[in-house]
């Protein structure tokens, strides 16, 4: 019985094998044939021709999700844990929805809400794009957060000023009737959106507008540079997707044999 739970728990919570690389590519495909039937199921015409089909389809996705949910469950050492941890509540918010469709009218499109298990999934293609993209920028993003906090709030004067002073140039009769207003049209500019809702008449005004323009294709390059550099850092220290069985805890070292947080040897 012990072997059977530690084999399952290698199956389902692994990334490392090749069971578990098959158990999560079909998991994944699942969970987007399952999106995609919700997304499909809310154009009129599909849903007229292809209604029972759908049902039947999502019945059968939601039975093969409790059975993976409930073996997730048995296959841990720590089962509260899961249950209780983010990806335990994710998985369980995957299967309600459909159940809860035949008590409470509407809550079926609820679904899309097990689109959120591909953040774990993704974790079988670690050593490929896939998954070193998605935590590398994760990491990355939250490491730089204090130079990004400060170059936003630096952003963030810079337009207050420049709205402010094309408050002044403009005035109310060019469409700038305000401050706030002025502000969202430097947003605007600064971004290179350029909805065209206001627009500067004068020559001054349209200098400065040439001006914030310019400005903004620079401004771009900051947050990308600051971002760049945390991600070149991140990709020198990988990490592996081994799960511990007794914390369930990920982000062991490629070399590592026991768990960095409780000391667990792993698998």
């Amino acid at each position: 019985m012990k072997n059977l739970r530690k084999k399952l728990f290698e199956i389902i919570f692994e990334a490392d094998t090749p069971r578990g690389k098959a158990f999560d590519v079909v998991l994944l495909i699942l969970i987007l044939v399952s999106t995609i039937s919700v997304i499909l199921e809310t154009v009129p015409s599909i849903n007229r021709m292809y209604s029972k089909e759908m049902k039947l389809l999502e019945w059968i996705i939601t039975i093969l999700f409790s059975i993976e949910y409930l073996l997730r469950i048995y296959s841990s050492n720590k089962p509260l844990k899961y249950i209780f941890g983010f990806y335990g509540i994710v998985d369980l918010l995957a299967i309600i929805p459909t159940f809860l469709g035949t008590i409470v009218v509407g809550t079926h499109s609820l679904i899309v809400i097990r689109a959120l298990r591909l953040l774990r999934v993704f974790r079988i293609f670690k050593i490929t794009r896939y998954i070193s993209e998605e935590m590398t920028l994760l990491k990355a993003l939250k490491a730089s957060r204090v130079k990004i906090s400060v170059f936003l709030f630096m952003l963030l004067m810079l337009v207050l000023i420049i709205g402010t002073v094309m408050y002044l140039v403009e005035g109310e009769k060019n469409g700038f009737t305000s401050i706030p207003k002025s502000i969202y049209w430097a947003i605007v500019t600064m971004t290179t959106v350029g909805y065209g809702d206001i627009t500067p008449q004068t020559s001054v005004g349209q200098l400065l507008s040439g001006i914030v323009m310019i400005l903004g294709y620079s401004i771009i390059a900051v947050p990308t540079g600051i971002v760049s550099v945390e991600i070149a850092n991140t990709i020198k220290k990988a990490q592996n997707t081994q799960v511990c069985q007794n914390c369930m805890k990920e982000g062991h070292d490629n070399d590592a044999l026991y768990c960095k947080y409780c000391g667990t040897k792993l698998h």
